[in-house]
This record gives structure tokens, C-alpha cells and sequence, in this order.
């Protein structure tokens, strides 16, 4: 990997693990696109890197909210902020199992396979536009400062069920954040607190599953070779974490934005349009 394949990742990243877009699938598409081939802990090296690096960006962002959180959760004051946290401890039940239970398997399923990430991106792209019309259409004359605090705040039953959105969503194709907010939005959650839970509750399942990567390539695996044990180069990797960071500030922000004023149905007819394409490409190229 060099440093100009590095920074057009971490770009990836920084924007579709904030934007319904899926970052895993447009990762796989874009490594494809750019001839790329990153195996064993060369991929998991670099995968923690952009991971970490979109974490370190939503603490960022919404450091003001972030602080309150933490010093509630380890004082133990048993106030709204306390149990804010339970509700996302709650949430990353359903990945936790997935995770442990079926993460391999998902990853030798799915890992290249450009067809199954182009019919991803086709639900991605159905569910954000039935979350769209199913809740926004009687809202339409409404102002989107309206819009956005019109529902319920998020209650403990609805933190486990976008957490159940979490964990279907690790299929490439199918966004994280897409998943999760449209199902908050169908469900009759409020808008202005949909998305900065569904950046919070990413935060836990990405550091447990960066430092379980990090444990394999350290201790390494019986299923590594020694050809795939090697690692990527310090200048990419700083290049990939940079642009995954500034990237991700910014469309952290952005998508915060968006999901307020209720205009996620331009990213489901981008979703469908790179799944239709990205269908054709692989069946083109299979043949």
C-alpha cells in the first residue's frame, strides 16, 4: 500500500462511517477499484487505524456531550447521563454476540464479494427511503427545527432495537449509521437525538473490536502465514489515520445536520444508484 492508496481509504472511511453509505462496502469497493489486496494482519493493521481514527473523531465533535457521559457513568450519580450510557451498553448487546459468535464466518463470506455488497447498498437504499416516507411525509410544512424534535426521546426498548439494527448491519453494503438512525425514525424516536446516539453506540464495539484485532496481530493466529503477518508501512498508515480523522470530523458534523432536517432520502438514491452499479461491475467483471 502506498501513501496515495492510504489516503483515498481513510477518506472513505472518514465519510461513510458517518454517512448512510456504509463504510465497509464502499471500502470493499474502492480497494477493489484501486487493485488492492490486503490480507491477514496487513489488513487488520490498517482496518484498527481508520477505525480508531473515526472513533477519536465523534468524541471530537461531541466532546460536550461526550464529558457529561463519562464523568456520570464512572461517578456513579445515578442522573439522566447515567443512564444514558446504560441505554448504549444496552444497544451493544446484539453486535457483542454477533461479534463474538459469527465474525469470522461473516468476514470469509462476504470478503471481496462485491455482489453481496451492491445488494446491501439496495436494502441500505430501500430502508432509508421507507424511514423517509413512512415518518417525514405528514411533516412536510413542518419547519425542520420541528422536525427534528418531533417524537420520543430514546427509551430502553428502542435502545436495544436500533442495537439490533447494529449488529444486522455488519454485512458490507448495509450502513451502520444508515441502519440504525432510520430505524430510530421508524420506531418514533426524535430526530435530534438519533444520531448522536447512533455515533455514541459505535463507539464501544469499535475500540472492543480494535483491540481483539489488535490482540491477533500482537499474539498472531493460526490462520495467518508469515507472508501475511507483515505489517504496513508508518507513512501510510499516519496518512490513512489523518484523513479518516479530518473526514470524519467534518461528516460527523454534516450528518448530524442532516438527520435534523430530515433529508437522509438523497443518500438512499445515491445507495441505490452505487448498488446497481456496483452489481453490474461484478457480474461484468466475473464474466
Amino acid at each position: 500500500m502506498d501513501w496515495l492508496q492510504a489516503l483515498i481509504l481513510g477518506i472513505v472511511q472518514g465519510l461513510s462511517e458517518y454517512l448512510p453509505v456504509s463504510s465497509s462496502g464502499h471500502l470493499e469497493i474502492f480497494k477493489q477499484i484501486l487493485g488492492m489486496e490486503m490480507e491477514g494482519a496487513d489488513s487488520l493493521q490498517f482496518d484498527i487505524v481508520l477505525h480508531v481514527a473515526t472513533v477519536l473523531s465523534t468524541i471530537v465533535v461531541l466532546w460536550r456531550e461526550f464529558v457529561p457521559l463519562v464523568t456520570s457513568f464512572f461517578g456513579f450519580k445515578r442522573d439522566d447521563n447515567f443512564y444514558y450510557v446504560l441505554k448504549l451498553l444496552l444497544s451493544c448487546v446484539p453486535i457483542l454476540i454477533v461479534g463474538l459468535l459469527f465474525k469470522d464466518q461473516i468476514n470469509q463470506l462476504f470478503n471481496g464479494n462485491l455482489l453481496i455488497v451492491g445488494i446491501c447498498l439496495l436494502i441500505t437504499a430501500s430502508l432509508l427511503s421507507f424511514s423517509y416516507f413512512s415518518r417525514t411525509e405528514p411533516e412536510q410544512k413542518l419547519r425542520s427545527e420541528s422536525i427534528a424534535v418531533k417524537g420520543r426521546d430514546i427509551n430502553w426498548i428502542d435502545a436495544f432495537i436500533i442495537g439490533c439494527a447494529q449488529a444486522i448491519a455488519v454485512l458490507p453494503g448495509l450502513s451502520r449509521s444508515g441502519s440504525t438512525i432510520a430505524t430510530g425514525i421508524i420506531i418514533g424516536d426524535r430526530r435530534d437525538k438519533l444520531a448522536q446516539f447512533s455515533f455514541f453506540m459505535v463507539v464501544i464495539p469499535i475500540l472492543g473490536e480494535a483491540l481483539l484485532d489488535a490482540k491477533k496481530i500482537l499474539f498472531g493466529s493460526d490462520s495467518m502465514t508469515d507472508a501475511q503477518a507483515q505489517s504496513v508501512e508508518l507513512i501510510p498508515m499516519l496518512v490513512g489515520f489523518i484523513a479518516a480523522f479530518v473526514v470524519g470530523c467534518l461528516a460527523c458534523r454534516w450528518m448530524i445536520n442532516l438527520v435534523k432536517k430530515g433529508k437522509l432520502i438523497w443518500f438512499a438514491v445515491y445507495c441505490a444508484a452505487a448498488g446497481a452499479l456496483t452489481i453490474v461491475w461484478q457480474l461484468t467483471h466475473a464474466a
